[in-house]
């Protein structure tokens, strides 16, 4: 049986993964400060599914590094995916972006330099790292906007360019636990993922936006699309991202030290609205009224990942394809519609 150590783990990504490992039997400690809409609702369905004490919860912050220490002696592998996630909230408070992702970031990794289980280390980091990438030439086209020269999307290679205060610090993040591996020999992994969607996504305007479309159309809440609306991300659906997970834990020969761009890829792309949202009313049999606002800081026109590598060296590849993962998600917040009541 592993040990593994989830920061975050009550959140979106955190919780179905907690699922994963519970379902096989794995020993799991859930470090999470419960701050984040829905992490409460999360707990209460592992426990309902695989009882009250099938997991570790530790009610902590990754700004304190002495609980996290303590509590992660155990681990086998570190799972990071505890972070202020927002573009906007990093503008507004860039102080606590910075002391969450960044120092948290340098807390946790340090913590398992000092853990003596030479643990796995995966980090969740973001395309966010590339920047507006206002150098990648762009074409527009009559639903969305393209890459002309990068065929297979940004590659792991595209230069860094790190550009809002939460760009910084994930960036920051990022590169620390990418030297642990070189320094410390510490078997880590960088995850920079793109748009990750599915059950479970508390998703709110300023961060996961296909869970927020769908949550503010099924519910009747105004929906504005910053930008034209054809601005183009690939899209991956969070059990194709838990794939990859295990499979560089299972090849952590080969991935350690290594960073890999995770999304959806050239296959599975999706323009905001000017797709998206046909495929939304579509899905829902009615109009979906939105309006627009300006373009936010440093988003991207483009953003496709290149994931060639992770195919190459893990054997990894996405297998549920756009429109069958979204149908999936409307579906989920349609069964459970009353989790997203305002006083839920």
């Amino acid at each position: 049986m592993t040990h593994y150590f989830v920061t975050g783990g009550a959140g979106f990504i955190g919780s179905n993964y907690v699922a994963r490992l519970l379902e096989r039997g794995e020993q799991v400690t859930v470090y999470d400060n419960l701050s984040r809409a829905g992490a409460t609702r999360n707990l209460d369905w592992l426990r309902q599914r695989f009882g009250a004490d099938s997991f570790r919860l530790v009610v902590g912050d990754v700004r304190d590094f002495d609980l996290l220490l303590a509590s992660s002696r155990q681990a086998d592998v570190f799972v990071h995916l505890a972070a202020q996630v927002a573009v906007t909230s990093s503008v507004s408070d860039p102080r606590q972006d910075f002391e969450i992702n960044a120092l948290g970031t340098f807390n946790t990794v340090e913590a398992a330099r000092l853990n003596g289980n030479n643990p796995i280390f995966l980090y969740a980091s973001t395309n966010k790292v590339y920047g507006g990438m206002e150098e990648v030439r762009v074409v527009e086209g009559t639903t969305r906007w393209e890459y002309q020269d990068l065929p297979f999307g940004c590659p792991e290679t595209q230069p860094l360019d790190f550009h809002s205060p939460y760009g910084v610090s994930k960036g920051c993040g990022d590169q620390y636990v990418r030297d642990y591996a070189r320094i410390y020999g510490l078997r880590s992994v960088v995850f920079r993922q793109s748009c990750i969607y599915g059950p479970r996504q508390f998703g709110i305007e300023d961060q996961g936006w296909v869970a927020w479309f769908i949550i503010a159309a099924i519910t009747g809440r105004p929906i504005t699309i910053y930008g034209d609306g054809k601005q183009v991300r690939d899209v991956l659906y969070v059990d194709d991202l838990l794939d990859a997970y295990d499979a560089a834990i299972k090849h952590i020969d080969q991935a350690k030290g290594q960073i890999y761009n995770l999304g959806g890829g050239p296959q599975n792309t999706l323009s905001v609205w000017a797709e998206f949202g046909p495929l939304l009313e579509r899905l829902l049999g009615r109009p979906v009224p939105v309006q627009y606002g300006d373009w936010r800081p440093g988003d991207q026109r483009v953003f496709i990942a290149d994931i060639r590598k992770a195919e190459r060296e893990l054997g990894w590849r996405p297998r549920v394809g756009v429109e069958e993962g979204i149908r999936r998600l409307v579906a989920w917040v349609q069964e459970n519609r009353a989790l997203f009541a305002p006083d839920s």
